[in-house]
């Protein structure tokens, strides 16, 4: 008991902490108020300690607590959306944000977050106007559309469609294009909400063309047609080419709307990627809308964009439910950025998406050659470093087939396992996020950006601390 008393009389008094020099500078960047709370809660839970008379003496010195207090604002006040580095490889990473946004774009956040801008102002007429307007010529001139509007993500452009075009009257599906997207978001659950009744039509894995002729009748009011962008159906299939859908629709007088899902506005087909369509070929065929998300393959920021012939987009822009699905400034500017590499044919070189997914295996294991002997020396004793083949992935449910070859970093240590290795690499800052395969951490610098590799290498450093290194290629 007397050492029990000992240790209370022993705490610091809160005013004394107040007066150490890094809790002083923790009051100035946040406030007396906030500092003098945790400091009672860190009191406070000395004493329980202390009382509980379990374990060993609790360290109740002011050097102590000053320390412990620290590491406790560091942590109250770390913001929970942070920047992380991608060493998966994994392109779209839909848990890391997918895509990342070009510089241009960067450069609009940072102007117009700051300043007042002409949103919803025609600046001509000094009229009010609708920001939807802001970025339907750049797009008609990009992807050759007559008009387009612009919502917050491809969900809600399908839902404003067929609630617009289709609420109370029958759409007509294949039923192997009734997928299933991230989050557990289903194609006929969207066609419900949005009062629309499905009508499908075909089996899984073939549909015919008569099997829409037949489906067509009276209370029809659009055919949907969905882009499978996140599986592949293979061996004995069937679908009608889009050319014989569009006809079809002329023919019965009824609108084609294609959602054609990650947004894809440059031929891929050079780096591997061979079986996603180009929304500009679908509005050249003759598609009467088409919606995809922004943040995909297009490589903005999070939007979904409707386009097509203007009858159809204009009731969508007048629907009521817009303004519950529009998008504010930031993404407009960020949006305009990125639309603005593709107007003047620079996107394999501004957008970061089109940049990773055309790097060449040569070039990617030359880079990985040259990062592991900066490694080398920076790695202790005892760490297994060596490079391998493998394969990056575009990811965010686009391209699930394409496989793109890259040279990975395998890092491995006697003294630590990849899961330790792992979780010391999430829990810094920023956190570094790497993939785990068959016990082996493998990191692929493909969506590392070069100004990031300094970071990585002192994350893998810290990671791998009391181990030892052994490198070979």
């Amino acid at each position: 008991m007397a050492d029990q008393q000992n240790l209370f009389r022993q705490i610091p008094a809160v005013d004394q902490l107040m007066l150490r020099p890094a809790v002083a500078s923790w009051i100035e960047c946040t406030s007396r108020e906030f500092v003098v709370s945790e400091i009672q809660k860190i009191l406070e839970n000395m004493r329980t300690l202390i009382r509980s008379g379990t374990g060993s003496a609790p360290d109740v010195s002011p050097e102590h607590v000053e320390s412990v207090l620290v590491a406790a604002l560091q942590t109250r006040l770390r913001p929970n959306l942070r920047t992380v580095i991608n060493a998966t490889g994994v392109i779209l990473h839909t848990n890391l944000g997918r895509a990342p946004l070009s510089t241009a774009a960067q450069e609009s956040l940072s102007a117009f977050s700051a300043n007042y801008t002409n949103l919803e102002y025609e600046i001509l007429t000094g009229q009010r106007w609708h920001r939807d307007k802001l970025v339907e010529s750049l797009l008609q001139e990009v992807l050759g559309c007559d008009a387009a509007t612009v919502v917050n993500n491809n969900a809600a452009a399908v839902f404003l469609i067929l609630n617009t075009l289709a609420a109370g009257k029958e759409v007509v599906v294949s039923r192997g294009e009734l997928v299933e997207i991230g989050g557990s978001f289903r194609i006929p659950d969207i066609l419900a909400r949005s009062g629309a009744i499905l009508r499908e039509v075909g089996t899984t894995n073939k549909t015919r063309m008569q099997d829409y002729k037949d489906a067509i009748g009276p209370d029809t009011a659009l055919m949907l047609r969905v882009h499978p962008s996140n599986y592949r159906m293979l061996g004995f299939t069937e679908k009608p080419d889009l050319a014989a859908m569009v006809e079809l629709a002329r023919d019965s007088r009824i609108p084609l709307v294609e959602d054609i899902g990650s947004g894809c506005l440059v031929d891929l087909r050079s780096h591997g990627i061979a079986d996603e369509p180009l929304v500009q070929e679908s509005i050249r065929a003759g598609v009467d809308l088409i919606c995809f998300s922004c943040d995909k393959l297009l490589g903005g920021p999070q939007a979904g964009i409707i386009a097509g012939a203007r009858k159809f987009v204009d009731p969508i822009r007048k629907n009521p439910l817009m303004r519950t699905y529009r998008v504010e400034k930031l993404i407009y500017g960020a949006l305009e950025a990125t639309l603005g590499s593709y107007r003047f044919g620079r996107a394999a070189s501004e957008i970061p998406v089109v940049r990773m997914i055309a790097m060449t295996k040569e070039s990617l294991r030359a880079r990985a050659r040259n990062f592991s002997r900066r490694l080398k020396s920076a790695l202790p004793e005892g760490v297994r470093v060596h490079l391998m083949d493998g394969h990056s992935v575009v990811g965010g449910g686009s391209c699930p087939e394409c496989r793109l070859p890259t040279t990975l970093i395998a890092l491995g240590a006697d003294s630590v396992s990849p899961n330790t290795i792992e979780t010391r690499l999430r829990s810094q800052d920023p956190p570094i996020i790497v993939r785990l395969e068959e016990d082996r951490l493998l990191v692929d610098l493909r969506t590392v950006f070069p100004p990031q590799e300094r970071a990585l290498i002192e994350g893998l450093q810290k990671a791998m601390r009391d181990s030892k290194l052994e490198i070979r290629d």
